[in-house]
């Protein structure tokens, strides 16, 4: 199951009792995922999404508000990119209702949707909670994906959205985050407007906000594993960069040792150098903290690595000759 399905569900869970509650969740979810229809039979207003599961919470809502139960469909048509998607069909005699109750049509009942956010929905931090938890629920998605601690899979970054063909719904939504000190962005894509949340700690504040508890320890949990892991990635680099620089020092040692004994013998190398020569011949695997234990000289790391500069000059010279 993905991270966003799974803290739609942790909402979903929780029943709304205020009748105000429930309208401000429902504005939140037709601004989000509602459309308008008209035939013979008049205006029909339904949900269209991937996320059935909040069929049996909205038609709880429904029974609880109107008496009226709703309906669930799919059709061939709704299967897009491998996702089925349902319509969730309001009855008619209640759509015009339901639709004045959540101002998203205009006054004159004309058949088109009002992009603009009700202030009177939002007007107290309950409503502002509960509109934002139903375009939740309508439109959020997020590129989340939770990893096991010893997983090398590689991992997303912290990505929550909210896409629409309504700016003015968005820029609306936007408002409402700000109030509660979270902060998000909205850009084009494509057709579509995207208000999008990419700071964890703003994606942990808005899953509170919802009531996805489970999901914000699911995300601080993550947040620890991805941590721990890159400070143990970061390690096992400076590790291996010491080893490659030991390993690297140590070869540009022996060639010169090795081209000093060919030309001239180690012999002809002054006593202090002769024993660092023979002791690096002999450990040529050692980092220079072992060579030091090795040693039977008392010397310092900057003392060693001053003769073995020496033994490379030296052979550097003789190169020359």
């Amino acid at each position: 199951m993905s991270f966003a399905k799974d803290s739609k569900l942790q909402i979903i869970e929780k029943e709304i009792d205020d009748a105000d509650c429930a309208i401000a969740f429902l504005s939140g979810l037709l601004h989000a995922c509602g459309t308008i229809t008209k035939n013979s039979e008049g205006l029909r207003l339904d949900i269209v999404t991937d996320f059935k599961e909040v069929f049996t919470f909205v038609n709880d809502l429904t029974n609880k508000l109107y008496g009226r139960q709703l309906s669930l469909e799919i059709s061939d048509d709704y299967i897009i990119n491998k996702t089925t998607y349902y319509r969730i069909k309001f009855p008619i005699d209640i759509s015009i209702q339901l639709l004045k109750d959540c101002s998203l049509i205009p006054p004159s009942g004309e058949l088109s949707f009002v992009s603009e956010i009700d202030g009177n929905l939002v007007a107290d931090d309950e409503g502002k909670k509960n509109f934002i938890k139903g375009a939740y629920v309508g439109c959020a998605t997020s590129s989340i994906r939770l990893s096991e601690l010893g997983s090398q899979l590689p991992t997303t970054g912290y990505h929550v959205e909210f896409s629409s063909h309504k700016q003015e719904f968005l820029q609306g939504l936007q408002g409402l985050l700000e109030y509660f000190n979270i902060t998000s962005k909205i850009v084009t894509r494509k057709k579509l407007f995207v208000l999008y949340l990419k700071d964890s700690e703003a994606i942990k504040d808005l899953l509170a906000l919802v009531g996805a508890e489970q999901s914000v320890l699911d995300l601080a949990d993550e947040m620890a594993k991805r941590d721990l892991r890159n400070t143990v990635n970061r390690q096992v680099n400076c590790i291996n960069a010491n080893i490659n620089k030991t390993v690297e020092a140590s070869i540009k040692q022996i060639h010169a040792i090795n081209f000093i004994n060919k030309k001239i013998g180690l012999e002809s190398l002054p006593e202090d150098l002769q024993e660092v020569a023979v002791l690096r011949l002999a450990n040529p695997q050692e980092s220079m903290d072992e060579l030091l234990k090795l040693s039977t000289i008392k010397l310092t790391k900057s003392g060693l690595n001053h003769r073995f500069r020496r033994i490379i000059k030296i052979a550097d010279l003789l190169k020359d000759d």
